[in-house]
């Protein structure tokens, strides 16, 4: 099947075909396809957060909310990699297995292969092939990986950091990342013991970056496991989906991934097994230096 083919059959809403196209882009083909994208306007939800905040029930209530406004999903759920095998650790995603039979619903999960920035090396291909398919809304879950999870603000429009009342010790050391790219806060579990304290202090730790944004970082309590506090989500993500930051952010958003993408191509020709025998061989000289090692390539 050409590429024009294999992506009109995406384009109709084909999601095995999908699913094929997604397995050549991970592994490093696809680049004929990729070219014949058409441009898209549809938004990228991320949905981030440190281990444990709920990101996977939440991400499942808000499956169930599109569904019922006759939307079609596709989920990415970038998992943590075996050291082994580098495939996703969490795969399973049993919190959303009743979607995976569902007609209007695609979920994949994707390992990180070692990418510190908690997303999948592909990841931009990836989304940009599911924005040309049939579906309405595109939500990436990524890995709680703490500071080094901000790629994701490079790559949704919207991004909704969750985080929990217990988080309240650690916000300190998630200031520098996490604290900085959200567009949306939800406080999940808020039904727990000091969940009014830990928004009330968030409030006040944002208070400075509200003075540099044009618009007030909205913060959503919710409790994910009830359904509580998904309706207002829901509306705040469409709210800001619906603000004209289109030239700031989205030049950003746009030079980063060009960015990433012209690092990955002149990456391509690097065979990390062919390196490490290489350095195997190299290193039993006493003189070696890694420096002068890599002025070869």
């Amino acid at each position: 099947m050409t590429a024009k083919e294999l992506l009109q059959n995406i384009i109709d809403g084909d999601f095995k075909t999908l699913a094929r196209v997604i397995s050549k882009i991970e592994n490093g083909n696809g680049d004929d396809l990729l070219k014949l994208l058409p441009s898209s306007t549809k938004k990228i939800i991320g949905v981030t957060g440190p281990p444990g905040a709920g990101k996977s029930t939440l991400v499942d209530c808000l499956i169930a909310e599109y569904i019922q406004q006759q939307k079609k999903v596709g989920v990415l759920c970038v998992d943590p990699s075996s050291a082994f095998t580098h495939g996703a650790l969490l795969g399973d995603r049993i919190r959303m297995n009743k979607w995976f039979n569902h007609p209007n619903v695609y979920i994949r999960s994707l390992a990180t292969r070692g990418s510190m920035g908690g997303l999948h090396p592909s990841i931009i291909e990836i989304t940009d092939v599911m924005k040309a398919s049939s579906l309405d809304k595109i939500i990436i879950e990524t890995v709680g990986v703490g500071q080094t999870e901000t790629e994701i603000a490079a790559l949704a429009d919207t991004t909704v950091v969750v985080l929990v009342p217990e988080s309240g010790d650690e916000i300190q050391t998630m200031k520098a990342g996490l604290m900085e790219i959200a567009d949306v806060f939800v406080v999940n579990k808020s039904d727990r013991p000091g969940a009014d304290k830990f928004v009330k202090d968030l409030r006040m730790m944002l208070a400075p970056a509200f003075q540099l944004k044009q618009n007030e970082i909205p913060i959503i309590k919710t409790v994910a496991i009830e359904k509580k506090g998904i309706d207002d989500l829901i509306q705040k993500i469409k709210w800001h989906e619906s603000l004209n930051e289109l030239s700031d952010k989205k030049i950003k958003l746009l030079t980063e991934k060009a960015y990433r993408l012209i690092e990955q191509k002149r990456m391509h020709d690097i065979n990390r097994i062919l390196l490490a025998e290489e350095i195997n061989k190299s290193y039993k000289n006493p003189e070696f230096n890694l420096y002068r090692f890599i002025e070869k390539y």
